[in-house]
């Protein structure tokens, strides 16, 4: 984890074959979801309230992650506005199949992103953000 003090873990899912393609990859559409609900619970705690997303500024794909991988979701908020909220992602995958000769270490990150949610009071009705 790139900044772990600032960082907190958010969400914990562990992968399942129907989140898969054929040859066992996650589908990137299903990783994207869980990186918006982890934003999400993020900055709606900051807001105080609901929030809604409005744009993914930066999504990174960086390894896959396997069927039965549990993939945790790190969240930091980097910017606060009057009623947007920035927020940045790491996904870190603990492999499921990880055997001690591996190259690659039991725990390995394979996403990260940028977020930007506004805080809402109801669908289309924009609020501040308390201070």
């Amino acid at each position: 984890m790139e900044d772990a003090k600032q960082s907190i873990l958010t969400l914990r899912v562990k992968t399942r074959p129907n989140d898969a393609n054929q040859s066992g990859d996650i589908f990137g559409g299903w990783l994207m979801s869980q990186i918006d609900i982890a934003g999400a619970i993020a900055a709606s705690r900051c807001a105080k309230g609901l929030v809604v997303t409005v744009a993914v500024k930066e999504l990174q794909f960086i390894k896959p992650l396997y069927i039965y991988d549990i993939a945790s979701f790190y969240t930091k908020v980097v910017r606060v506005g009057k009623t947007s909220i920035v927020v940045e992602v790491e996904v870190y995958a603990e492999r499921y199949h990880y055997e001690q000769n591996e190259t690659e270490p039991p725990c390995v990150k394979v996403s990260s992103a940028t977020l930007v949610y506004v805080a809402v009071s109801k669908p289309g009705q924009k609020r501040q953000i308390p201070s």
